[in-house]
């Protein structure tokens, strides 16, 4: 079976509107529903939240000197914001649970195999 990332990405240039705590529950209900979907079918390997880009940092190596700088890589109007890694019998297949992320999540997802990828 192949393995797939599913991103999840966020417009940094849209204001995020404040949310109630009943959508705020909603919403964590429909990504937990979705989580224990993946899980109970076996496609769930791993997933994450990130924390903002302004927490990031950047590490270089240039002529055997490392160099470190504070925030994200780019510049960017979105963000990788989490990720599912998941195990899909097909491309179909990752479309369909990257199209239940979306609905879950109400943020675009990229879905993307891995190539060579072993566990």
């Amino acid at each position: 079976m192949a393995q797939y990332l599913l991103s999840v990405h966020t417009p940094v240039d849209e204001p995020q509107r404040p949310m109630s705590d009943e959508e705020m529950r909603e919403g964590f209900g429909r990504i937990g529903a979705l989580e224990d979907e993946m899980r109970s079918a076996g496609a769930l390997l791993s997933s994450g939240r990130l924390e903002a880009p302004s927490a990031a940092a950047v590490v270089r190596v240039s002529d055997g000197k490392t160099l470190t700088t504070d925030g994200p890589f780019v510049e960017s109007k979105e963000i990788l914001g989490g990720f599912y890694i998941i195990e899909a019998p097909t491309r179909d297949a990752a479309l369909e649970w990257g199209a239940k992320t979306a609905a879950a999540i109400e943020m675009p997802i990229e879905i993307r195999a891995f190539r060579g990828f072993r566990t």
